[in-house]
């Protein structure tokens, strides 16, 4: 039997919903957040809404109905979610006048997700709201929950007629739902038949936070505001593509999630080729929500599909090891809290992939993500092919290909590498940059990814969201290579922590004659700081 469901905080009379600037959001809004005593929420969510609200990006009065099953006050639950501001949100130190005024707008729903009675709590929230707002308001659930729960409370908020048919208009309703979207390309589009059953395309956001970070979205301004850039963008000039994702930390107390999942699931099927999507679109007819999905859904529908004999020569797996990351021992996967001993869960994939398209035919991408590396770093590596007859008297030395990094993180930036003389005597070619950096070429620091998110689902922005066919065909490209390493007698094989993954990383692309760019190789970096 479950626990009583207990509502605390918004007791009438409170100053909760003040006059709204609706040229900041379309209508008043509640911003209803499942799941709020999980980690997400603590690191990431009200961190956000703290930064946005410091910003003034908000509308006025933007009240926070939090839901979750942990036993406890409202006074403890606020205090916890301000120590996780104090920790993480991009606007530091904390303001106790800012804080107090956003704790004021909480509400907190303790109960079970499965219990009936919870959403009756909800509504009696949404009531009181209705009414002392002067009339219906908007409402932004967002799923920060597994998703083997977001089939329960869809279904449970449609009941009880929490959610409208509407995406706009006075009593909008919307459903922004955490990644993982699915585990498999049948979950998937059992998880969209569910979704799209009870609410529009329209209505849905699925989340991907790499799609809100500010480097990421630079990647169409990049190529189509620039035309020294588009014309060279194709498999004319371009020898090839390097996505690395890096990660320096475990798990870091996500054993549970992560050992059912592994990296393949939980960054390249949405992070890693939502950056692949970006890099190798067609130009959209318009900076819309569906125009620019549309261009980024012909590109994963163009990747070749990979048989098992391809899989085993294209695709590597690996687990990291003990080994010393940033002068630190530290533990192997398997040796860390709540992973079984004999755990096959990779922690590392590197993939050779083409698409198969006019623009890009030929044009090998390779990607790789993993746990446990020598550092955390997010780059796209945009590798030029070298000029085709030298005049340096056959002085190859120094010469190498031009190359365009886009860092994600950290450090944001852009960077071209050229080749360029020695100051003296005599012909000594070196590598030199040219750099950009967000730090430095603007005064005002960029918004966090959860934070340009949160403020487009308020407003009704889908454009930095996966649409449902993307998800999809995405999974049509993953699920041959999960399925085949179900099959596999064998699991991945260690590599040290700390290291770049194992060294059948490396092969996969000498046959090719390239070579990954470290970024700590000042060499491949072209010496940029």
């Amino acid at each position: 039997m479950s626990e009583p469901v207990r509502t605390e905080g918004l007791m009438p009379g409170r100053d909760w919903c003040p006059t709204v600037d609706t040229a900041r959001c379309e209508n008043p809004a509640a911003f209803v957040l499942f799941g709020a005593t999980g980690d997400l929420t603590w690191r990431k969510l009200i961190p956000a809404i703290y930064s946005l609200t410091a910003d003034d990006l908000l509308p006025c009065g933007l009240p926070i109905v939090c839901i979750g099953r942990r036993a406890g006050a409202l006074g403890e639950l606020t205090e916890w979610l301000r120590e996780g501001v104090a920790r993480f949100a991009r606007k530091r130190p904390v303001d106790d006048a800012l804080w107090k005024q956003i704790a004021s707008r909480i509400q907190y729903v303790h109960g079970d997700l499965e219990d009936p009675a919870t959403y009756d709590a909800i509504g009696e929230v949404f009531q009181w709201a209705d009414q002392h707002c002067g009339g219906p308001i908007g409402r932004l659930f967002y799923l920060a929950t597994p998703p083997e729960i977001f089939g329960t409370v869809f279904e449970q908020l449609k009941a009880r007629g929490l959610v409208t048919s509407e995406a706009t208009g006075e009593r909008w309703s919307r459903v922004v739902v955490e990644k993982p979207f699915g585990r498999d390309l049948p979950s998937a589009r059992e998880l969209n038949r569910l979704v799209t059953g009870l609410l529009s395309e329209e209505q849905v956001y699925r989340m991907d936070h790499y799609l809100g970070k500010e480097t990421v979205q630079n990647l169409a301004v990049l190529r189509f505001a620039n035309s020294i850039f588009e014309p060279l963008w194709n498999e004319r000039h371009i020898d090839h593509v390097q996505i690395t994702m890096a990660e320096s930390v475990g798990v870091e107390g996500r054993a549970g999630f992560y050992d059912a999942a592994g990296a393949l699931r939980d960054v390249v099927q949405n992070h890693v080729l939502e950056m692949l999507a970006l890099v190798a679109m067609e130009p959209p007819v318009a900076m819309d929500p569906d125009a620019l999905r549309d261009e980024k859904l012909k590109v994963l529908r163009s990747l070749r599909p990979l048989s098992p004999e391809e899989i085993d020569l294209s695709v590597v797996r690996g687990q990291y090891g003990p080994g010393t990351v940033g002068g630190e021992e530290v533990f192997g996967y398997r040796q860390e809290p709540r992973v079984p001993a004999d755990s096959r869960t990779e922690t590392f994939v590197a993939m050779r992939v083409h698409i198969d398209n006019w623009r890009w035919g030929g044009v090998p991408f390779y990607l790789r993500a993993g746990k446990r590396l020598r550092r955390r770093e997010t780059e796209i590596v945009v590798a030029f092919k070298p000029a085709p007859h030298l005049v340096f008297g056959g002085r190859r030395q120094g010469v190498r290909e031009n190359r365009l990094t886009i860092r994600i993180q950290p450090n944001e930036g852009i960077r071209l590498c050229f080749a360029a003389k020695q100051p003296g005597p005599g012909l000594q070619i070196e590598p030199v940059p040219m750099e950009f950096y967000y730090a430095r070429a603007f005064t005002h620091e960029p918004p966090e990814a959860y934070e340009r998110l949160i403020l487009d689902a308020l407003t009704g922005d889908r454009t930095l969201f996966a649409r449902g066919d993307g998800v999809e065909a995405s999974w049509r490209f993953i699920t041959p290579i999960l399925r085949h390493w179900e099959s596999c007698a064998d699991g991945p094989p260690e590599y040290p922590s700390g290291s770049w993954g194992p060294p059948e990383a490396d092969r996969l692309l000498q046959w090719t004659g390239h070579r990954w760019q470290n970024p700590d190789d000042e060499a491949d970096a072209c010496r940029c700081s």
